[in-house]
């Protein structure tokens, strides 16, 4: 799921479902649009699976979908985003502060 914030400034929330939670990372530029591209990616706390669906005056559901995973080690989640409109394949990589959100060349095919 991809929430999207207006305040405190203009931000999305990556929140993947995994383990009866929503391990989450804040997107201050939003997803990768092309292939090859980075994104900074701060994780945050894990949100309780309530939150799926949580809307305010500041905040609204802005993707929907499943996500797949492929590949994980201690450094890099590489996985597909399934959403609304499309699927799409990325890679989280851990730097020594934060993570990268990477959208891979490599696309799943359309079916």
């Amino acid at each position: 799921m991809l929430h999207e914030h207006r305040r405190p400034q203009h931000h999305f929330d990556l929140r993947l479902e995994e383990g009866g939670v929503l391990r989450s990372w804040a997107l201050p530029r939003g997803l990768a649009l092309h292939p090859a591209q980075d994104r900074l990616a701060v994780e945050v706390a894990d949100h309780d699976l309530d939150h799926l669906g949580y809307t305010d005056a500041h905040k609204s559901i802005a993707d929907t979908g499943w996500w797949e995973e492929h590949n994980r080690n201690e450094r890099r989640l590489l996985f597909t985003l399934h959403g609304l409109e499309s699927a799409v394949r990325y890679a989280l990589i851990r730097t020594d502060r934060d993570w990268l959100l990477h959208r891979t060349k490599d696309q799943p095919t359309a079916a």
